[in-house]
């Protein structure tokens, strides 16, 4: 008796342990916001688990699947007025898909405006989407959600409709990479705020070190020394000068948050024609920085506002800072184009705002430190060619930015036209003819001529040079990692292995394609063998007398990434995942459509039909192994039965070792 209850005890806790592994944390409850008798919001809202992050509707492509809204329009009877429309969210830098991604913490709202053309009492509608935590992630979720329109409530109170998570998901997300903690999150965005504020700065210094601005400030300080009556009146003057211009200028970004919005802007930063227009303007900017003409508003505009500043008292003092900034735009005009777009497109609603700030305080300073103390502008260097060298380099950097936004276009199209090589090459060329021109080698339009170089333009020609032959190395693979957000990634080149190598060389250590196995393909760059078909690889298991590793895994997933770059390719790892093990890798975010003939209901969710690849592994992990997050590997023998328990997420190399280890000394 009492070995029967331990069984029946044994069962339950493993019953128990097992079916815990199907982690649903997203929950999904729908109302209706009532505007008029024909009018309606369909309000969505998703609540998250604490740890689990939903991704946004707008991720750039080659990033995680994005939560995606479809209702049915019954026949025509319903109209969708715009898009579905989201909360602003968590932006942050991914580094493993190297772009702005956008997520959701504990709960989310989504509102989707309809028009009624004829009575309805509800609306259908669905949603997938995907979630992850630090360790694992979950494939693409459908679920139905359902409105009823005789619930809906004018103001905007809801009455939610809980809507079950049903069943299983069918592909899988991205691991996020940063903290699920939202003070984390907020010490993110606080970061990125700042870095965009010191490159502000730094950016406005270097305009105000070009011939547009610099020959203005013994100027404009000596006009408000010599027309004030006393020093104090003249100090003040020049620092309501010096505050005027960081009105105008934090207007101007002001501007652009209100009328483009954060959440517009970083779309625009992931459009491909967005990219193409934004790499032939930095183009314009460029060429014109180098001497080949000069950006200037109409001449109209500078007159009437010069007329204005002629005005006494602080009135024709901001119209005199407004006179500087239309004056100055041929030098600023493309910094401060280029500054309002990165900041914009970080996805933050203020960042125009700080980096237009940050521009404007390194221009107004000046003006107000001469006011205050006149003696220093005897130390002030005297306007010359250097200052035409300072707005050539600043061409030479616009030229080589430009590329970024092209390289983006071409990885989103996937021409392949601007490869990482090709890229760097071109960086290369820029760099290379930048340090030239530094040496005196080459001159350009409005040079004056150089009978010697300077210790400042010596240094800096150096450096110069030292970071083009730096960069010489990323032609044959090095990572350059000072670059890292700017070329492709690694994996978008004419060969990871650099320049000159393949896998088909006689110099690489992997076999051809040609020697493969039926169905087996080679993991870039460590030619690990692989199989995406469960039949072929378990065959070929079965006839070199290897145990199988599946690795559930998926196109889209962060943490598999970070495994496979950072785990897998360690000595002793890798040793063992090509020699000792047959490794079938299984998408479960795979939409290739399944034949006709094999399409069949699902199991886990009746009614529902498996109808891609991916949709079938997703079944098939939650059916045989009681899971549905990814990375999740296991090691089987001939006969399907796990030599070891499966594990997911292990970034300790020692810990997956032992694993890999002890499951292969089972097998033997």
């Amino acid at each position: 008796m009492k070995k029967t209850l331990l069984i029946l005890l044994f069962g339950m806790l493993t019953l128990f342990k097992v079916s815990a592994q199907i982690v649903e944390p997203v929950t999904w409850t729908t109302s209706v916001e009532k505007i008029s008798d024909s009018e309606y919001y369909l309000v969505s809202t998703a609540t998250i688990d604490k740890g689990w992050h939903l991704y946004s509707q707008d991720v750039p492509e080659g990033g995680p699947i994005p939560t995606t809204f479809s209702y049915d329009d019954q026949g025509g009877k319903i109209t969708l007025s715009g898009n579905t429309s989201e909360e602003e969210g968590h932006t942050v830098n991914d580094p493993v898909f190297e772009m702005e991604i956008k997520f959701f913490e504990d709960k989310a709202n989504f509102k989707q405006k309809i028009t009624l053309n004829e009575s309805v009492v509800a609306v259908e509608g669905m949603v997938e989407f995907m979630v992850c935590d630090d360790t694992k992630c979950l494939p693409p979720t459908e679920v139905d959600l359902t409105f009823d329109l005789n619930t809906a409530n004018a103001g905007g109170s809801k009455t939610p409709l809980e809507v079950a998570s049903e069943g299983t998901q069918e592909g899988d997300t991205v691991s996020k990479t940063e903290s699920a903690d939202p003070a984390s999150s907020n010490r993110s965005n606080s970061r990125s705020l700042w870095a965009i504020f010191i490159i502000a700065f730094f950016s406005g210094f270097a305009a105000l070190l070009t011939p547009c601005v610099f020959p203005m400030i013994p100027l404009t300080v000596s006009f408000f020394t010599k027309q004030s009556k006393n020093k104090a009146q003249g100090i003040r003057n020049a620092i309501f000068y010096g505050i005027s211009i960081v009105v105008i200028y934090v207007i101007l970004g002001w501007l652009v948050s209100a009328i483009f919005g954060a959440d517009a802007m970083n779309a625009l930063s992931t459009n491909v024609w967005f990219n193409l227009f934004f790499f032939l303007l930095l183009v314009v900017f460029a060429i014109s920085f180098l001497g080949a003409f000069e950006i200037t508003l109409p001449q109209s505009w500078a007159n009437k506002v010069d007329a204005q500043s002629n005005r006494s008292g602080l009135i024709g003092i901001f119209f005199m800072a407004l006179a500087l900034a239309i004056v100055s735009f041929s030098c600023t005009g493309p910094i401060v184009g280029t500054l309002l777009v990165e900041a914009a497109v970080g996805g933050n609603n203020i960042g125009p705002i700080i980096g237009m700030l940050g521009f404007s305080l390194a221009i107004a300073l000046p003006f107000a430190l001469f006011a205050a103390f006149p003696g220093w502008m005897n130390s002030l260097p005297k306007s010359g060619g250097w200052l035409n060298t300072v707005k050539v380099v600043l061409g030479f950097l616009e030229l080589a930015l430009a590329f970024k936004f092209l390289s983006q276009a071409d990885l989103v199209l996937q021409l392949h036209l601007l490869e990482r090589e090709v890229f760097i090459a071109i960086w290369i060329a820029i760099f290379g003819a930048l340090a030239f021109y530094l040496f005196g080698k080459i001159q350009l339009p409005h040079d004056s001529p150089v009978t010697y170089i300077s210790v400042g333009r010596l240094s800096l020609g150096l450096l110069v040079l030292s970071f083009t032959i730096y960069m010489i190395p990323g032609l044959w693979g090095a990572p350059l990692n000072l670059i890292s957000a700017f070329p492709p990634p690694l994996y978008y080149s004419e060969s990871p292995y650099g320049v000159g190598f393949s896998k088909l060389d006689e110099g690489a250590s992997a076999k051809s394609y040609e020697s493969l196995p039926e169905g087996a393909h080679l993991l870039e760059p460590h030619d690990i063998m692989a199989f995406d078909d469960y039949d072929k690889g378990l065959a070929y298991a079965k006839k070199v007398n290897k145990p199988v590793m599946i690795d559930f895994t998926g196109w889209a997933c962060v943490n598999c990434r970070k495994m496979e770059q950072n785990v897998w390719p360690k000595p002793k790892v890798l040793d063992l995942l090509k020699n000792e093990v047959v490794l079938i890798s299984l998408y479960v975010d795979d939409k290739r459509k399944l034949p006709e003939d094999q399409i069949k209901e699902s199991k886990v969710r009746p009614g529902k039909m498996l109808n891609t690849i991916g949709k079938v592994w997703t079944e098939f992990q939650i059916l045989k192994y009681k899971s549905n997050t990814q990375p999740l590997y296991v090691l089987m023998d001939h006969n399907e039965e796990n030599l070891i328990a499966p594990v997911a997420y292990t970034p300790d190399v020692d810990e997956f070792h032992n694993w890999l280890h002890t499951g292969i000394a089972n097998f033997k």
